[in-house]
């Protein structure tokens, strides 16, 4: 039997050597994709070339996904010889670009935008912050209601905040001139909000007599508000879900999930379902039976592809991760 569902395997230091990256394809990886958030672009382009080699070794067509990173704030730097900042509940955090404070940003409106009240969460909601105070201008006053690790590099996510950022960075612009002189088929857009934003990267690539395809990334609450219009423009979708449990009640994303994989069925856009599939397995040898169900849930709910991060980048046997999906 034919499996329908793809599989779109994120390649990193665990799968990037040639060999490695020919098994996983052999097991039935359909899509690679290169997570621009945390990969050069000479990296990329050894990995492009080596898919490539390995399509005509195999006489197989193994498509690459370019995720741009999007306006994602990251912890820029932590003021310590360790670049790590342990947290305890109650603990007031620092932030700005001074030495006085315990860390800074990658955004410089973070102190602007920002309100008392206000929620921050690190890396996926795994840690707590709440801002006390902020002085408009660069210093923010957080308090920790979590206990954790905070480390350079990790996401940021601010729900109640009205963030006033571009839909595309400047890195993003490098980063997209790449990918389009590499014929690369798809391109995911992180962080989309609205059709313009779809829409602006589009004309952007037809003019770059491209045909590559725009994946748009839902991880917003804006971006479920426009949902609808957002599937009409896009070529694809994809269900970040990662980022959405921490911008919306993480409740409500199993609905939501289903909801949008409808939607795009109705309309025949492929749905990818994206984040935490099979996330023990970064670390351990066998997935959990919850995991296991919710593979299988999203093939019953009509997914196109179902899409591994850190369990094949970064995990300690990306081969098993691959031949797990494929076999439930």
């Amino acid at each position: 039997m034919t499996r329908k569902t793809k599989i779109i395997a994120t390649i990193g230091p665990s799968c990037s050597k040639p060999s490695v990256l020919k098994k996983m394809i052999q097991k039935g990886v359909n899509v690679c994709r290169l997570n621009f958030s945390h990969l050069s672009l000479e990296k990329a382009k050894e990995i492009i070339s080596s898919v490539k080699t390995i399509n005509q070794q195999l006489s197989m067509h193994t498509a690459i996904m370019a995720d741009l990173q999007g306006p994602k704030i990251r912890i820029k730097k932590i003021n310590n010889k360790t670049g790590e900042l342990s947290t305890m509940v109650g603990q007031k955090i620092r932030v700005g670009n001074s030495k006085d404070c315990d860390l800074s940003v990658d955004y410089r409106g973070f102190a602007k935008d920002v309100k008392k009240g206000d929620s921050v969460l690190i890396e996926d909601g795994k840690i707590i912050l709440k801002v006390l105070e902020t002085d408009k201008k660069t210093n923010t006053t957080l308090k920790s209601l979590s206990r954790g690790v905070i480390k350079e590099r990790k996401g940021v996510n601010m729900p109640d905040t009205n963030i006033k950022m571009k839909s595309m960075t400047k890195k993003d612009f490098r980063d997209l001139n790449f990918v389009l002189s590499e014929n690369i088929e798809w391109i995911a857009m992180s962080f989309v909000r609205k059709k313009e934003d779809v829409v602006s990267l589009q004309r952007r690539i037809k003019k770059s007599a491209s045909t590559a395809r725009v994946i748009a990334k839902i991880e917003k609450p804006e971006a479920i508000k426009n949902i609808d219009e957002i599937i009409d423009c896009a070529d694809g979708i994809m269900i970040a879900r990662g980022d959405l449990g921490v911008e919306i009640p993480a409740h409500k994303v199993p609905v939501l999930q289903k909801k949008i994989v409808n939607k795009c069925r109705l309309s025949s856009k492929p749905c990818i379902i994206a984040t935490q599939m099979l996330e023990s397995m970064t670390n351990n040898f066998s997935a959990t039976r919850a995991e296991i169900n919710d593979v299988s849930n999203s093939v019953f709910d009509g997914a196109d592809a179902l899409m591994l991060s850190g369990e094949t980048s970064i995990g300690i046997q990306p081969l098993k991760v691959v031949d797990i999906m494929r076999k439930t």
